[in-house]
């Protein structure tokens, strides 16, 4: 199989501010998703790929492979490809954590679970142990971040890149 060409989602509604992960669904514009599904066909096009779309079961990811689906390729959902859950903090304006919460997180950067969410660490596990179906998918930030750490290194708040702009791809070799 070819390398999986994987997009950030574009930019959902609503989420200024606040902490959105796995558990906050927002949509996206339905022009942005159509115009990142515009994208990902020309790049099957012009790669010779087979039509066929994996995405996160989150609207934001979701909705684009609607709009693949409607032109023609097969769409799957993959819970795995879910973005961080963050429990407790999800949802809630970044403003309305308190600072002791940011000190927890960041003593303890890959094991904190943000009261009941998922750890860094439970997110680069499952990144690491997903399996591509196809070249082609969408996908969240945190995720494709965590898919590209280099194993065996632990991250820390300073070596953790910012994610990948929304509506942007990167290529993960198949046997990742």
């Amino acid at each position: 199989m070819p390398a999986l060409t994987i997009w950030r989602h574009p930019k959902p509604c609503g989420a200024e501010g606040r902490c959105i992960g796995g558990g906050t669904d927002l949509p996206v514009d339905p022009r942005k998703a159509k115009r990142l599904a515009h994208r990902i066909r020309a790049h099957a096009r012009r790669h010779g790929l087979a039509r066929e779309v994996v995405t996160s079961p989150l609207a934001r990811a979701a909705d684009v492979g609607r709009c693949l689906r409607r032109w023609g390729f097969r769409w799957r959902v993959d819970p795995a490809l879910a973005e961080m859950d963050f429990g407790g903090w999800d949802g809630r304006p970044w403003s309305a954590i308190p600072a002791a919460g940011f000190d927890c997180w960041m003593a303890d950067f890959v094991r904190f679970d943000f009261e009941g969410g998922e750890s860094l660490e439970a997110l680069l596990d499952r990144a690491a142990k997903w399996r591509p179906t196809c070249a082609l998918a969408v996908g969240h930030g945190g995720w494709i971040t965590a898919r590209r750490w280099p194993a065996g290194v632990v991250p820390t708040p300073a070596s953790w890149p910012l994610p990948l702009a929304y509506g942007r791809s990167t290529s993960i070799p198949s046997a990742a």
